[in-house]
């Protein structure tokens, strides 16, 4: 049974792998179809509870991560999971903060990092990654976890 999004299913962006991660707004609410199985939740306060396996990545609005050393390995993780769960990447806008951790899951996936905004912005959502800070942040991502 394939346990992965539907790749039409509104927020889910198609790595160039194939891979498929959806990015959402939580102030959205959750939308109709199946539940993520695994999510990465980038908010400046604890996120409220879920009913499946999920991470919290302190992340205030409009900035970027507190521990940054936390985001390669997290991010790993939801790549490594994205080739059979249905993983999710969310904030409370679903642009800013959700826009920088796809743009980087895209470098993951191969994606040049001085491409990876545009991609996120062709492929997710136009306005994703939202900060001067945000878009230098992508550019010195690197998957190894040595980053902006």
């Amino acid at each position: 049974m394939d346990t992965t999004w539907e790749p039409t299913a509104p927020g889910v962006l198609r790595l160039p792998s194939g891979r498929l991660v959806r990015g959402r707004g939580l102030r959205a609410g959750l939308p109709a179809g199946p539940a993520p199985t695994f999510a990465v939740y980038l908010l400046g306060a604890t996120p409220p509870p879920v009913d499946w396996e999920s991470r919290w990545l302190p992340w205030p609005d409009f900035r970027l991560p507190r521990d940054r050393a936390a985001v390669g390995p997290l991010l790993r993780e939801a790549w490594d999971r994205s080739a059979t769960e249905r993983v999710e990447v969310a904030c409370h806008g679903g642009r800013g903060r959700t826009g920088t951790a796809l743009a980087c899951l895209a470098v993951i996936d191969g994606v040049p990092p001085g491409e990876a905004v545009a991609f996120v912005r062709r492929h997710y959502h136009r306005h994703a990654v939202e900060t001067f800070w945000q878009k230098r942040y992508v550019a010195g991502f690197r998957p190894t976890g040595t980053d902006g």
